[in-house]
């Protein structure tokens, strides 16, 4: 049996119950050792085998869980945050597929919602943005046409941009050039939840300034809209004259 676990968006005691159990319970864990604290490998038991995939290729990767489940034995592939969002782990499954091995997927803390519990923020604010949108700039891996910055940008949704810190010049212009004003509340939180973490609060037309200033050029999430701000409107779900099943209005 594979289990995908998803780590946590950093912080060893942010994994889920379930995950940290797993982790306990295998034989062989192979974790992404670029992302991944490697304080929760402490919680994997003595003589576990132990594999850091970021010196790997998928052909390896598939090759030690091959080899454990020929052997009998369970394997705990480790992602970071939740291992739905750049985890790459469908090529993973489809393999496995191949090969009739049995998984199963353990969610996680997204660093998305890491950083906000950073930022001491809400993502979706009444009359500011219900919409979060979750994307990344292109890079090595493209993005289609129809989700570029500039697209998204449009939208003036709450956005979260992934694997982008490298890129703040860049993306700074393109969602300026998608619609959002250069004084746009944005940040930029380094290592949500980790010891090191640095959040940097600035604007869409400061985020190359801020990044530069703070050193942060990767391992960093790009929060971009006007959540970040002070205006809003108190939720319908507290207010007194508001009906639900719950909870009678006041007249």
């Amino acid at each position: 049996m594979v289990d995908f676990v998803g780590a946590g968006c950093g912080a060893a005691d942010l994994i889920t119950l379930r995950g940290k159990r797993l982790i306990e319970q295998a034989d062989v864990i192979i974790y992404a050792g670029s992302l991944v604290n490697p304080e929760l490998l402490k919680y994997a038991k003595r003589g576990c085998e132990i594999h850091n995939s970021a010196r790997m290729t998928l052909d390896e990767v598939i090759s030690v869980i091959d080899i454990a489940e020929c052997s009998g034995r369970n394997t705990v592939r480790l992602h970071t945050g939740d291992p739905s969002l750049y985890g790459a782990i469908r090529e993973q499954m489809d393999r496995l597929d191949e090969l009739g091995i049995e998984y199963s997927v353990c969610p996680g803390v997204s660093s998305f919602c890491g950083a906000a519990a950073s930022l001491k923020a809400e993502y979706t604010l009444p009359d500011i943005s219900q919409t979060v949108i979750i994307t990344r700039m292109a890079g090595r891996t493209t993005v289609p046409d129809s989700e570029s910055i500039e697209a998204l940008s449009a939208h003036h949704s709450t956005m979260v941009i992934f694997l982008s810190a490298g890129m703040t010049g860049e993306l700074s212009r393109r969602l300026q050039q998608g619609g959002y004003p250069a004084d746009t509340p944005a940040a930029i939180v380094y290592k949500a939840s980790w010891e090191d973490e640095k959040v940097c609060r600035c604007t869409v037309g400061t985020l190359a300034e801020t990044a530069a200033e703070n050193g942060i050029s990767k391992t960093a999430l790009i929060t971009i809209g006007g959540f970040l701000g002070e205006d809003y409107s108190l939720s319908k779900l507290y207010d007194p004259l508001f009906e639900t099943e719950f909870r009678k209005a006041e007249i």
